[in-house]
């Protein structure tokens, strides 16, 4: 009996938890809580800010590192939570030229957990974008679940990923319920 009952109250407690996080955002503009003073969020109106997304309107297709792209050198960890909060189903798209003799190869890799990220251990990530696929309008991935997901170029057996900052990681909210 008290196995069973601790298994309820831990599913309460989870199902409790997600719903708060899913209504975190319920009402910010109003009181104390409004998010136009806050360093991030959708009006942070930090230069460079590329994420136009608003709890309101459907998904939105957020270009990884704004007008700077994928490229060696530049913090994505900073611009992540600059540019945050990001929600389920927003489309974030890598944008790197391809390789050639004046450019170094980036790629995609989805790393499976925290540690990986922390430590750029490729070794279990998936590669999701390869060095060609992010021309043009880049590649797009979509962000499906409420799960944290972290990104890092795999090149250079993870060099790129610790020395040129070229990682980041992002949890994506729920959109709040229309009501």
């Amino acid at each position: 009996m008290a196995f069973t009952s601790a298994h309820s109250l831990i599913l309460i407690l989870s199902a409790a938890s997600m719903l708060t996080v899913s209504m975190a955002n319920r009402g910010w503009s109003y009181g104390f809580n409004n998010t136009y003073y806050w360093p991030w969020g959708p009006n942070n109106g930090s230069p460079g800010s590329n994420n136009t997304n608003d709890d309101d309107d459907g998904p939105s297709k957020i270009v990884v590192g704004g007008s700077d792209n994928w490229h060696f050198g530049f913090n994505y960890s900073v611009w992540a939570f600059q540019n945050a909060p990001f929600y389920v189903n927003d489309v974030l798209a890598f944008k790197y030229d391809p390789p050639n003799d004046t450019v170094f190869p980036h790629s995609v890799y989805q790393l499976p957990n925290l540690w990986s990220y922390l430590r750029c251990d490729l070794s279990r990530a998936k590669m999701i974008a390869n060095t060609t696929q992010g021309g043009g309008d880049g590649f797009e991935f979509v962000l499906k679940r409420w799960q944290p997901y972290y990104f890092a170029c795999g090149e250079r057996g993870g060099f790129h990923c610790r020395e040129g900052r070229m990682k980041f990681m992002v949890l994506p909210l729920l959109r709040r319920w229309h009501y």
